[in-house]
């Protein structure tokens, strides 16, 4: 990459970093700071602008706090909040037009671009390898990753976890086709783990935490030193181009949620239990395994998205090979 380009990352990174200062005024000054705005709204008709969010992350508490809604309701912007069991089920979404924005971790865009998927990476939170795992039940006699040999591993498929188990079995000397993989969504993996019919399960926070918890699972090895597991905010390449100022709106206000939940996880803890449907114990112990404080797309994250996509490519998983930048966000 060029240095002027490389120069514009670093100026990129520096607005953000104002934006996720700490404290109500310096908030507000901060995410105005941050690059992207104030966001200006041209004047027309009522949009609304809808936003695909999963089980857990900043923007369920985004959602919980409603700050979005107070931010463009003056503009003639409504929120219309649609909930996805994983990243791969979310994107289908957007593919069919049925959202606009949305989060997931690093593997789902991946399977997404290979299917011909329409989007841009818009932002990306900090690497949190501790918030995803492989996990067997308690009494396993399965000790290290070798011993997945010939084992059923429930995993979904597509998913940021999807990658972990790639790296892990490489690390451990397996190939993929050494285990048998058990494609299952997360409330149904976590049926099948729980009565024996499969022998581990891949997978991330909150329901990672939630069957150490409640089941004392046992982890067998997380991301650590494997995988960066970085959480990126997506959209519709169509509605990012026709509406810069409404997703730059959108990041501004993600930057001041995650600064102040970088501070205080007990409190997002118990904002969030009630609606994720847990604990407010094992939602603490999600929230300080996860990173906070969204920022640009820089070349080195798209550089290890195209690491992902060539392994998968290597592996047959995906259709076709592709090149991740063609899904730059270049506002």
């Amino acid at each position: 990459m060029s240095s002027a380009n490389d120069n514009q990352h670093v100026a990129g990174r520096r607005r953000w970093l104002k934006a996720a200062a700490v404290g109500g005024a310096m908030l507000a000054s901060g995410a105005a700071a941050a690059g992207f705005g104030p966001a200006v709204f041209a004047q027309g008709p009522a949009k609304t602008l809808r936003i695909g969010y999963q089980k857990y992350g900043t923007l369920v508490l985004l959602k919980a706090r409603g700050t979005l809604e107070k931010r463009v309701a003056n503009e003639g912007v409504t929120v219309k909040w649609l909930e996805f069991p994983a990243g791969p089920q979310l994107l289908e979404g957007l593919n069919a037009g049925a959202i606009d924005f949305g989060t997931v971790g690093e593997t789902p865009p991946i399977f997404a671009q290979a299917a011909g998927v329409d989007f841009v990476y818009v932002a990306n939170e900090p690497p949190a390898p501790t918030s995803e795992a492989i996990v067997v039940p308690r009494n396993s006699p399965i000790k290290t990753v070798a011993d997945l040999r010939g084992k059923r591993v429930a995993l979904n498929r597509g998913s940021n976890v999807h990658y972990l188990l790639v790296r892990a079995l490489r690390h451990a000397g397996l190939d993929y086709a050494d285990i048998q993989p058990a494609y299952l969504a997360p409330a149904d993996a976590r049926a099948a783990f729980t009565q024996g019919s499969v022998d581990a399960w891949v997978i991330w926070d909150p329901y990672f935490a939630a069957i150490q918890r409640q089941a004392e699972a046992r982890v067998l090895v997380d991301g650590t030193g494997l995988v960066d597991n970085t959480q990126f905010y997506l959209a519709a390449r169509k509605f990012a181009a026709a509406e810069p100022k409404l997703v730059h709106a959108v990041l501004e206000e993600l930057a001041k949620a995650d600064a102040w939940a970088k501070a205080h996880p007990a409190e997002v803890a118990r904002e969030l239990a009630p609606l994720v449907g847990l604990d407010a114990s094992t939602v603490e112990l999600a929230a300080r395994r996860a990173a906070y404080g969204a920022t640009p797309v820089t070349a080195q994250v798209l550089a290890s998205q195209q690491a992902i996509a060539d392994t998968f490519g290597e592996l047959k998983l995906i259709p076709k090979r592709i090149a991740v930048h063609d899904a730059q966000w270049l506002a």
